[in-house]
């Protein structure tokens, strides 16, 4: 059984959830790795991330290891740890994070039982979950499975479909060819949105307001998705003017027990990237935290969602929500739902 105890003002409230997190990922939900308690960590990051990770083990008793590039061997997640290892020689820093290999290779030279993989690098990469989960080494996160469905837009937008979850109205796939786009705008009318099909964070996003505009802002998008994810493949979107961007957060256990922790709104934006996040959201109607809540809930229980992760959703100007994607990993806007919590 999952238990939850909020702090309120206290700011460990979180932390609080990221002992239940890797106390319930004791079950790993791969069924091939025997069970046994959890005496060491290693973070597969850096910075405050890895120091609030590092912190929360610490307060339970469980032994931390921290890794590190070449460039960053002064940082003080490194001095923060119980252990630590030098990753990626010769490499640059980000790459060093990104190297799988010698993640796994300190991890089971220095009997790690369980990674975390933080925010950001590898924490969305469902073949480091499965590499972590092939070596023995409980990964704390979601199945490799449920990252990689989640990482796939259309996938999960299929997902959100089955599960009776609204969604902006879009391509069911990635299209192929810029005629599929002109079809759609021709259906649904302007303005639309071309959105990356493999990433996120306001890349490979393009709104076209004109068809004049149509065939540069998706050889645009195209390319951009590209440099970032490695793929270029998008799918398109009806656009949604001035909407509220609230998302849910939501934390899950491998018995299928799924809680929220209500939302927080972060509409206000720069470039698609989140600038201010505001948690209880101001002016939002009983009912529609009810459905945004619950539909966040039914969305994490259809796909079996482990662990913390968040449920975004778009509202528009007649109070009606979308889902546009799941989080599937710890965000940088978890602290502010520590303020909220109790």
């Amino acid at each position: 059984m999952l238990y939850l105890r909020f702090v309120r003002g206290g700011g460990l409230s979180f932390l609080g959830l990221k002992r239940v997190s890797l106390l319930s990922h004791a079950y790993q939900s791969s069924q091939h790795i025997q069970y046994k308690p959890i005496k060491k960590v290693m973070v597969a990051n850096r910075g405050e991330i890895a120091i609030r990770v590092f912190r929360a083990c610490t307060e339970l008793g469980i032994r931390t290891v921290a890794v590190y590039s070449e460039q960053d061997t002064g940082q003080m997640h490194r001095q923060k740890a119980d252990e630590a290892y030098l990753i990626g020689k010769g490499l640059p820093p980000v790459a060093a994070y990104l190297h799988i290999p010698d993640i796994i290779r300190v991890a089971k030279e220095n009997d790690v039982d369980a990674i975390h993989p933080g925010y950001g690098f590898l924490s969305e990469r469902s073949d480091f979950a499965q590499a972590c989960n092939d070596a023995g080494v409980r990964f704390i996160g979601p199945s490799p499975e449920v990252v990689r469905k989640m990482g796939d837009k259309v996938e999960a937008r299929a997902i959100a479909i089955n599960a009776g979850v609204p969604v902006v109205p879009g391509t069911n796939a990635p299209i192929s060819a810029l005629t599929e786009a002109q079809e759609f705008a021709n259906k649904y009318s302007l303005p639309i949105i071309f959105k990356a099909a493999y990433g996120g964070g306001g890349r490979g996003m393009r709104v076209v307001r004109s068809y004049e505009e149509l065939e540069e802002n998706y050889t645009r998008a195209y390319s951009e998705a590209l440099a970032a994810f490695g793929n270029g493949a998008l799918f398109v979107e009806k656009f949604i003017e001035r909407p509220r961007h609230i998302e849910v957060q939501i934390l899950g256990d491998k018995f299928g027990n799924v809680v929220h922790l209500y939302e927080r709104d972060c509409s206000i934006q720069r470039r698609h990237q989140k600038v201010v996040e505001i948690a209880p959201a101001a002016q939002l109607e009983p009912q529609l935290r009810n459905r945004l809540t619950s539909d966040a809930v039914k969305l994490a229980k259809q796909v079996g969602y482990e662990n913390a992760g968040t449920v975004e959703f778009l509202v528009d100007k007649h109070g009606k929500h979308y889902f546009i994607e799941v989080n599937s990993r710890l965000q940088v806007e978890h602290t502010v739902t520590e303020e909220i919590t109790e």
